[in-house]
């Protein structure tokens, strides 16, 4: 198996960042214009968002199920398929979108609150700076594991008075269509399990770069936000 050289690295890290950088003018623009408001069902929201990435950039494809959750829905973590639901007008909710962009990968999640409820407003403020916290710990440490990283996260997260709503807090991203998330094993994501140091090589020879998720719930009153984005090249 050929290595991959340095130029095919950063034009992959290219990739990469630019497919962010669309997914992020995507949900600029669904805030914008809206489209998760109060009286629209979930499925209706993914469905406008879809539609709105096709128009924007000719997206046609997700590598992961498209998810629009909204009041108690945001205590599910992913692997949760609960029943649609008609968004209220003091809701919390959540987008969650994998859109394929010149066959590079994006992952990107936002919340939004759409009444002037304080303690769902400083859930949804607390997401980005935990992210932003993570993403510290993560610089300011070279051979940090997925563990380590895991672990900061969560501590994070306790200390803003708030808990992890799932397994991991992360997972490879990469080309599409990717192997499962690299068959969908521990190393592939941040989670207590995997003591491989984050800064590696997969099993093609590519340095991998990883997605840094933040779901964090409110136990007692039942509800929680999501944020995620690229944790090391962006």
């Amino acid at each position: 198996m050929a290595v991959p050289d340095r130029m095919d690295e950063q034009l992959r890290a290219l990739g990469l960042v630019e497919a962010q950088r669309k997914a992020v003018a995507l949900f600029a623009e669904v805030e914008a214009r809206g489209l998760v408001a109060p009286g629209a069902g979930e499925r209706e929201v993914s469905d406008r968002i879809r539609d709105l990435a096709n128009d924007m950039f000719g997206t046609t494809k997700h590598w992961h199920k498209r998810i629009v959750r909204s009041g108690p829905h945001t205590m599910f973590p992913y692997q949760e398929n609960p029943p649609d639901r008609v968004i209220r007008e003091d809701d919390i909710a959540f987008v969650d979108f994998g859109p394929i962009f010149e066959e590079y990968e994006a992952d990107f999640g936002r919340t939004f609150v759409l009444g002037d409820d304080p303690h769902k407003q400083r859930l949804r403020d607390s997401l980005a700076t935990v992210f932003a916290a993570g993403r510290e710990a993560f610089r300011a440490a070279p051979d940090i594991t997925g563990k380590q990283l895991y672990a900061e996260v969560e501590r994070l997260a306790a200390d803003a008075g708030w808990t992890l709503g799932g397994w991991h807090a992360g997972h490879l991203v990469g080309e599409f269509p990717h192997e499962l998330i690299d068959g969908a094993k521990t190393e592939s994501y941040i989670t207590p399990e995997n003591n491989n140091p984050l800064r590696r090589t997969d099993r093609a020879g590519w340095r991998c770069h990883w997605i840094l998720e933040v779901h964090l719930v409110d136990e007692k009153n039942q509800f929680g936000g999501f944020y995620e984005q690229l944790l090391d090249l962006a």
